[in-house]
């Protein structure tokens, strides 16, 4: 271990203490808008364990010396390389802050005119006519619609206008060491497996790095780590991004062959996409129906027992199959979806209902099928 990072560790006694004892740096850029992948839907109440769960948070200077140890057995980089870039990395407040304040964790009413923009359909129009012919040939290969691959890239990265501009080793390392932590009893597990998952994300763009001959300590991305034209992780990265173009490289900084094969393949591989399925429709509550919240996002129901708990769809579906019911809070009221296996697809790139709905109506305005800027009607309202 360097010098310098060996005086910060020591510095760093207490495991709460983290942002502060880690050269602290105010960032001077935004954190980026674009939505990154994994970032999960923060909208329901936190579950009292059954069990107490204690936090595991480490000081620094055990934490950072058995990272570098087992990254390097793991993935067979050199040790002293990863010190090295370690040592340079910074926490970020800024990133800190942004994680604690997810967009999903508000209501749809107000999360949705953060993606449902004239501005963006429009551009998504423009980038869908301008790449056409490329878009269609993945969707030919895949089965992933073309609109479905811009609206991603529209809602991640403003179609590559904002890829982020955070270091990705300083995301990734705030993010592993220093994960926010309420420490409320019912918070705990799940601040540990966050904390936990991006120490992986981590190590695996060390991983990443020596396999596709990247610089690490050049990349930019969000302030989760995510990075490119489609804002992959680096385990997504490494296990979804394809060669597009069969130059034999696989880059979604710059080539948008990569970038589409790889969002398609993604959803795919990842989502269980099906092909010609739909993905969502719109629902009515049947009067005097109880309330009916469904745990997780997959579509575990049939049709058959949503009717039967007074949710159906408000027109015949062709080629649906098994969904879950999607409670939205609406400009004009409670909204009720209907969410099929593509739906659910789409969550698995960031695990949210209102990140899968804002990414299915900016495709279908792209498309040209709806226009969202349109007044809701609040169709799920009992009796209607």
């Amino acid at each position: 271990m360097s010098r310098t990072l060996a005086s910060r560790a020591l510095l760093c006694a207490l495991p709460f203490a983290l942002v502060a004892c880690a050269t602290p740096v105010q960032p001077t850029e935004n954190p980026s808008s674009a939505s990154t992948i994994l970032v999960p839907d923060e909208t329901s109440p936190p579950k009292p364990p059954s069990q107490p769960v204690v936090s595991n948070a480490q000081p620094l200077s055990v934490a950072v010396p058995e990272f570098i140890r087992t990254t390097s057995a793991k993935y067979d980089v050199d040790a002293a390389y990863i010190t090295s870039v370690m040592a340079k990395a910074q926490m970020r407040e800024g990133i800190i802050a942004a994680m604690s304040r997810p967009a999903e964790a508000k209501p749809w009413k107000d999360y949705r005119p953060i993606f449902i923009s004239q501005q963006r359909i429009t551009a998504g129009k423009a980038f869908l006519a301008k790449h056409r012919a490329a878009l269609h040939k993945v969707e030919a290969q895949y089965g992933v619609p073309a609109e479905i691959i811009v609206a991603i890239i529209g809602v991640e990265t403003s179609y590559g206008g904002n890829t982020g501009s955070y270091p990705v080793v300083d995301a990734l390392y705030t993010l592993a060491f220093a994960y926010p932590r309420t420490n409320e009893p019912g918070r705990i597990e799940r601040e540990n497996n966050r904390e936990q998952f991006f120490r992986d994300e981590l190590a695996q763009l060390f991983a990443m790095g020596k396999e596709n001959g990247f610089d690490v300590t050049t990349l930019k991305g969000s302030y989760a780590g995510a990075m490119g034209w489609g804002q992959f992780m680096p385990s997504s990265y490494r296990d979804y991004a394809v060669d597009g173009n069969g130059d034999g490289k696989v880059d979604l900084f710059n080539n948008l062959d990569d970038v589409f094969a790889s969002v398609a393949n993604y959803f795919v591989k990842k989502g269980g996409w099906k092909r010609g399925e739909p993905i969502v429709s719109r629902a009515v509550r049947a009067k005097g129906a109880a309330a009916f919240e469904p745990e997780g996002l997959e579509p575990r129901y049939t049709l058959e027992q949503l009717a039967a708990r007074g949710y159906k769809p408000q027109t015949p579906i062709a080629g649906a199959g098994n969904a879950t019911l999607l409670n939205l809070d609406g400009v004009n009221g409670p909204e009720y979806w209907l969410g099929y296996q593509n739906f659910y697809a789409i969550t698995r790139y960031n695990i949210s209902k209102h990140y899968a709905m804002a990414v299915y109506q900016l495709s279908e305005a792209i498309a040209g099928r709806e226009n969202p800027l349109a007044a809701v009607p609040a169709s799920g309202r009992p009796g209607a």
